[in-house]
């Protein structure tokens, strides 16, 4: 394990603490995806759908490609998923005008409703903890969780947030 040692008064940095933190995240986790799975389920589908779903809702016209950098699956894996939303008409492919040999990505009314179904319910709870928390704990909050995502993925992560604003 980690050598963990606190900087002066920095008692988040201490073991118990970071643990406590571990914990919230799983816990908050698990609650957070909860309802959505309980809706994915209805349709036969899991987590993996469910990201899909909603980084080509937020990417109108994302290639395969792109969307495999953004989720970390194997082609494979994302392959089955994509298999399943285009065929059940969550999912229209059609090929990139600039590249042919491209596929870009876009979401059906049908999976625009259900991507707004999932995200509805997390949103509410997004709300609901925004509210209770105040502005200052909004900001940390966004801070630690950019923190926490790989070096390599934060400019995308920026880049989305700009881009959306």
């Amino acid at each position: 394990m980690a050598d963990i040692k606190p900087i002066g008064k920095a008692l988040f940095l201490r073991e118990e603490e970071l643990r406590r933190g571990i914990e919230l995240m799983f816990f908050a986790y698990r609650d957070f995806t909860g309802e959505a799975d309980s809706i994915l389920a209805e349709q036969n589908m899991g987590r993996a759908h469910h990201r899909a779903i909603y980084f080509i809702g937020r990417n109108p016209g994302i290639t395969v490609s792109e969307l495999l950098a953004i989720l970390k699956i194997t082609k494979q894996s994302l392959s089955r998923v994509l298999g399943k939303l285009i065929e059940d008409g969550f999912i229209n492919q059609r090929p990139d005008p600039s590249d042919r040999r491209r596929k870009q990505l876009t979401l059906s009314d049908k999976g625009k409703a259900l991507e707004h179904d999932l995200t509805a319910t997390q949103m509410e709870r997004f709300v609901r903890a925004y509210g209770e928390a105040g502005d200052d704990a909004v900001d940390g909050f966004r801070r630690v969780l950019t923190g926490i995502i790989n070096p390599e993925d934060r400019a995308r992560v920026r880049a989305g947030a700009r881009r959306r604003s």
